[in-house]
């Protein structure tokens, strides 16, 4: 099974898929994991395939290129190796029972460059696990946000997306969020509340959300406390025996 952790900087990718993966080793599962960062400095796992080994972000700084220039520029040196990467996830996949791919902390360099959208192109069945973070859930069209832009991961990797609120373990009232997140009718009920052009364009693009929604539901995670670890591989045993219908 391959499982794909895709998030915003600091929504805890690599955290959760060092815990994740610890948990399914602790579980007579055979893990595998593919390092898609080229700027991270240090990993809680030890990755069977590292891009670092390639290029990473900090030896083109040294070269002259800011930040943002060297994080592209270190995708698009990876290109040439596109293939090789591909050979080596899907052997990988044969031998062990999950891989778990971490991408990179800019999740626009997953989405937008080739290098992301190719890779995923030629992966058999992927699991794409969205990670966001409790503090972008400010106000009601927030939530609304975060199950649109799954869908937008699902319609630009081609790959079934699931949600998942990830650092659950800050969270005081997890129920509320969770009505939030699972109650459409309710959440559009508290829109329609709001006048403004930005609750206006939520409670329509939520009224529309069950007609376009694939059959996927949203998980709840901490890698501090293993929350949501059982639900988790219950989702990707699902996705590769039931056909992506994660309801």
């Amino acid at each position: 099974m391959i499982v794909v952790f895709v998030g915003t900087a600091g929504s805890g990718k690599t955290t959760l898929t060092g815990e994740f993966g610890k948990f399914l080793e602790e579980n007579e599962k055979r893990v595998a994991y593919i390092n898609l960062d080229t700027g991270v400095k240090t990993l809680p796992y030890t990755p069977t395939v590292d891009v670092r080994e390639h290029i990473t972000v900090e030896e083109l700084m040294k070269k002259g290129y800011g930040p943002n220039g060297a994080i592209v520029e270190s995708y698009d040196f990876l290109m040439d190796y596109l293939d090789e990467y591909v050979e080596k996830i899907l052997e990988l996949e044969k031998e062990n029972d999950y891989v778990l791919i971490d991408t990179p902390g800019q999740m626009e360099t997953f989405l937008f460059h080739d290098f992301g959208v190719k890779l995923m192109e030629n992966l058999p069945t992927p699991l794409v696990v969205y990670l966001f973070d409790p503090t972008i859930l400010r106000k009601p069209h927030d939530y609304c946000f975060v199950r649109f832009f799954a869908l937008l991961i699902d319609l630009r990797l081609g790959a079934t997306t699931v949600p998942a609120l990830n650092k659950v373990d800050l969270i005081r009232d997890l129920e509320k969020i969770k009505r939030y997140l699972e109650d459409v009718e309710y959440l559009s009920a508290r829109l329609k509340l709001d006048s403004s052009m930005q609750g206006l364009l939520a409670y329509k693009l939520c009224k529309f959300l069950p007609e376009v929604s694939p059959p996927v539901r949203v998980l709840y995670l901490s890698a501090k406390t293993r929350i949501g670890f059982d639900e988790l591989e219950t989702v990707a045993y699902e996705h590769y025996c039931t056909c992506g219908d994660l309801t």
